[in-house]
């Protein structure tokens, strides 16, 4: 889409679509998306079903389907096209499953510290069996059907960027994430994997992400297809860290 700033100087705009990871909803994409949108581009932030302003909807059946059901409405509701699709940790498989379910739609795929999961796995296996055993513990002594948020002071100690204020914001702005997400196993047809995709990579390194991959499955979709990376140095959580970086990285993953 050509967008006019001015009477001799048209840019190039894009349609983006931001998924969150667990415990967050669209509010964590906030500098991001302001970011963006200053520079013309069309951004939707996604708050999914249980999460963020959409809290009250949890229940004990919000799964991954729930999820990939509320970013396809988004897009045929708003008859979005040629978007770029972005997905953050557990965002990333609910990208991948909407991407599976309306390619036609998607111009690219980007993943941000994460990547598409194989077909049959679940996000509760992803670190392993004892993490999962752990995430059932907390659920269990929680209310049963939640995993709650971790403590967020503890992760983003010593991180640079992220402030007290920033701690403060993402403790008010988590809730409990419906476990069944996490359980339910990834569907897909295949029809994604036609997509270009891009790795924004922060908590781990393309050299490490290569050495891992011809012996962990769960990386496997991290080198096959049409890939492009960038290393961007952070926690896990790019968009409180560095996100005027992660915007641009944005912006020239929709160029």
């Amino acid at each position: 889409m050509l967008s006019t700033i001015h009477p001799s100087v048209a840019v190039m705009t894009t349609t983006y679509v931001l998924i969150p990871g667990f415990w967050l909803g669209a509010q964590v994409w906030r500098p991001v998306t302001d970011a963006l949108r200053s520079q013309g581009h069309t951004v939707h932030a996604v708050d999914l079903t249980g999460m963020g302003e959409r809290a009250d909807l949890a229940s004990r059946e919000t799964d991954l389907s729930t999820h990939v059901d509320d970013v396809v409405h988004l897009l045929e509701q708003q008859d979005l096209h040629d978007v770029v699709l972005v997905g953050h940790s557990y965002g990333a498989l609910v990208a991948t499953g909407a991407a599976d379910r309306v390619p036609e739609r998607i111009a690219r795929l980007v993943y941000v510290d994460s990547g598409p999961l194989p077909d049959g796995m679940a996000q509760a296996d992803f670190d392993g069996p004892e993490a999962r055993t752990a995430n059932e513990a907390l659920v269990e002594a929680g209310d049963g059907w939640r995993l709650p948020p971790p403590p967020w002071g503890a992760l983003a100690a010593g991180v640079a960027g992220v402030d007290d204020e920033a701690v403060a914001a993402l403790t008010a702005g988590s809730q409990a994430q419906p476990w069944r997400t996490a359980t339910q196993p990834v569907a897909l047809t295949g029809a994604w994997a036609h997509l270009p995709r891009t790795g924004v990579l922060c908590s781990f390194t393309l050299e490490g992400l290569r050495q891992m991959a011809p012996h962990a499955p769960t990386f496997a979709h991290m080198v096959d297809g049409d890939w492009t990376y960038v290393e961007l140095p952070t926690w896990h959580w790019p968009m409180v860290s560095r996100p005027a970086d992660l915007a641009e990285v944005l912006a020239a993953a929709g160029s």
